[in-house]
């Protein structure tokens, strides 16, 4: 499990660090420019840590549902022999996926301004750009949609009806509590990075005028969200699960309801 969280916790660094300190760059710079290579970089980058991060949690799921319904087979079958391709399968399906995307969206001639109405170069937001068809990159990122996201999902979904079956039919309460516990965070992971996932890809388009600039700052929002908002969550997420942090949270927090009664 650790070792699944050390590669999470790599990923999440790598993928803020793609997008972010260049957003600021934008926000600070009095000309927000970006270089055409610049922006293929970080396109690429984005887009792999995200679908790498898709199989990622589908193989930490894996880890769960063996820990949790084949505890005395764990350790043969979660070897270091099993669990380190299934890491750095993780990460080469992720590259080759955004390696493919990238290449398709930069062979595009663009049009107009070249202005990408977006905090980073968000992949949807540069095929807008393109002065010829975009239907091979429209199917080639639906078919990656349905492999990265539907089946991951399925997957994990499965391992946890599994998992959760078990957990219930253990005899302890104390047991089912920590077993419990011991899922709730990477499940809570899961829902809040595929829940932002499928609305940015799977939400209708406004098809009203008026509806044109609540759904460009939605898109724009939701990319930013699950690239840096996520990523911060997750080892609070992860860590809340321990003493010491949770002890040190609740000493926090009556500590501002203590100053908060002597104002």
């Amino acid at each position: 499990m650790y070792f699944f969280l050390r590669n999470l916790s790599l990923l999440d660094i790598c993928y803020t660090a793609s997008s972010v300190p260049l957003v600021l760059d934008g926000f600070l710079a009095p000309q927000e420019t970006i270089s055409f290579s610049t922006c293929a970089v970080q396109m690429f980058l984005s887009f792999a840590m995200a679908r790498t991060e898709c199989v990622l949690l589908s193989m930490m799921a894996f880890d769960h549902y063996m820990a949790t319904c084949n505890p005395l087979r764990y350790p043969a079958v979660m070897s270091k022999a099993a669990y380190v391709p299934m890491a750095a399968g993780s990460w080469a399906i992720g590259g080759a996926a955004s390696l493919v995307h990238t290449s398709l969206a930069i062979l595009l001639p663009l049009c107009g301004d070249n202005i990408i109405n977006h905090f980073t170069c968000e992949i949807l937001a540069v095929l807008k750009l393109a002065c010829a068809g975009i239907s091979i990159n429209v199917i080639s990122i639906g078919v990656t949609n349905v492999i990265f996201q539907g089946v991951p999902v399925l997957f994990i979904s499965a391992s946890y009806v599994f998992i959760i079956a078990t957990i219930l039919r253990i005899p302890s309460a104390e047991r089912r509590k920590k077993a419990f516990s011991t899922c709730s965070a990477h499940l809570t992971v899961v829902i809040i990075f595929y829940g932002t996932l499928f609305f940015m890809y799977g939400k209708p388009k406004s098809k009203h005028p008026l509806g044109v600039d609540k759904e460009d700052l939605s898109d724009k929002l939701i990319p930013l969200f699950y690239g840096v908002v996520t990523p911060m969550l997750n080892p609070i997420i992860y860590s809340l699960r321990n003493k010491d942090v949770k002890a040190a949270v609740r000493k926090l927090c009556k500590s501002i309801k203590m100053t908060l009664e002597r104002n």
